[in-house]
């Protein structure tokens, strides 16, 4: 069975390191959720206040999400479908970087945790596709 259709082991440190980053966004997510304001401090964007709280809300929603996709995937799939999603979830630090970029409200460690961010999902994404535990 070729690597890509194996399972990812629940006692592999890509297995762990993949349910690590599950819990890193859902952290993000909850604080987002929980703390408009202090998550998009981190973000790079100014807090809106009031109703606009709700799209940074939505940050902290789309964060959870993820997290669930990934553990979830982590769990129950082979290592080609988590490849997939790390990969296709990269987008999501590339498209933040241009946000912040365009409203020119961010720091450059800002910048920087958005970049870090994808380097860790496409990272992460070599090691499990190549499949090693």
């Amino acid at each position: 069975m070729p690597v890509s259709d194996q399972r990812l082991p629940a006692t592999a440190p890509s297995f762990r390191a993949v349910l690590g980053l599950a819990a890193v966004f859902a952290g993000l997510g909850g604080l987002f959720i929980t703390a408009p304001a202090l998550g998009a401090a981190i973000f790079g964007i100014p807090a809106p206040g009031g109703l606009g709280d709700a799209y940074l809300r939505a940050i902290g929603l789309r964060d959870v999400a993820l997290a669930l996709a990934l553990a979830g995937l982590a769990w129950a799939a082979t290592r080609r479908a988590v490849c997939l999603v790390l990969g296709a979830s990269a987008v999501i630090p590339f498209g933040d970087i241009a946000l912040v970029l365009a409203a020119g409200t961010a720091a450059w460690w800002q910048i920087a945790l958005h970049g870090l961010s994808a380097a860790v999902l496409i990272g992460l994404m070599g090691w499990v596709g190549l499949g090693r535990p």
